[in-house]
């Protein structure tokens, strides 16, 4: 009886939960899918999904440009976290404050505040102007769309990081210098064991936004930096609306962000079965 009581109550509580997935999640991927397996006429058709291929340059180029993104976050965020780690508990205050702080400012203001600094007459040209170098063309290249999702998204790799590094036990790192482990082993067999669920999960809050954005590639890269996010906006709001074929490109995105997530989830797994390797 009380058995029965305690499901009807977690029922009761998880109602709105459900109510808030099925209206806001599932409802609106069932419609994604409709339209990207049908025709104008409702009729169920592959060639949406054929059509694809066409777009395959972006599809690739979504892809290699998150990638990249992701691994210079994780080049530069795995050494920043080990550093603030090691520094006084003030200090390590005010470091992860400075990266909180940017996440608190919307992405399409921080975008278009990095854009406004990088044009042809912006602040950094103006001063490399000032100290006798010429202008550089800042914006409108690979290099600018790449900076401009690092920049983004750096403390979502940042954050995880850090949380996994600080739950370290002190001992261990005591053992493994007893043991005859300089620093550089230390890291190595030691912190990057138990840091791996961490980075894991800085990879995927890095790469899942990276590979969907929109705005950063089309404001920063220009029209030959279009990527999955930019085609899917502009069939949805050029003139000759296309619904099918963004909604094809939408259920490829999800397909691609749902493949790799399953993939590092399962890297994950094996790592959260291990431990240091002193």
């Amino acid at each position: 009886m009380r058995n029965k009581k305690s499901s009807i109550l977690s029922g009761f509580i998880n109602a709105p939960y459900f109510f808030w997935a099925a209206a806001f999640i599932i409802i609106p991927l069932i419609v994604v899918l409709f339209y990207a397996f049908t025709d104008g006429h409702g009729h169920f058709t592959v060639q949406n999904m054929a059509s694809l291929k066409d777009y395959g340059n972006v599809i690739l180029r979504s892809l290699w440009y998150s990638v990249i993104a992701t691994v210079i976050t994780l080049v530069v965020a795995y050494p920043f976290a080990y550093t603030v780690c090691r520094l006084r508990p003030l200090s390590r205050k005010l470091c992860n404050m400075f990266v909180t702080l940017p996440m608190w400012i919307n992405l399409l203001i921080k975008t278009y505040c990095l854009t406004s600094l990088m044009e042809q007459n912006g602040l950094i040209n103006q001063a490399l102007t000032a100290v006798g170098f010429g202008r550089l063309s800042l914006l409108n290249n690979t290099g600018a769309v790449i900076f401009g999702m690092v920049y983004n998204y750096l403390p979502y790799m940042i954050l995880p990081i850090y949380n996994a590094m600080s739950k370290i036990d002190p001992s261990l790192l005591e053992a493994a210098e007893d043991l005859g482990c300089n620093s550089f082993r230390r890291i190595r067999r030691v912190v990057m064991p138990l840091t791996a669920p961490g980075v894991i999960s800085g990879i995927i809050m890095v790469f899942v936004p990276s590979v969907s954005t929109f705005y950063i590639s089309a404001k920063m890269g220009g029209t030959g930096n279009f990527m999955i996010g930019d085609l899917i906006e502009s069939q949805i709001h050029n003139q000759n609306s296309n619904l099918p074929s963004a909604a094809a490109l939408s259920t490829v995105l999800m397909a691609l962000i749902l493949v790799s997530m399953l993939i590092l989830n399962r890297f994950s797994d094996s790592e959260e079965g291990g431990g240091a390797l002193i």
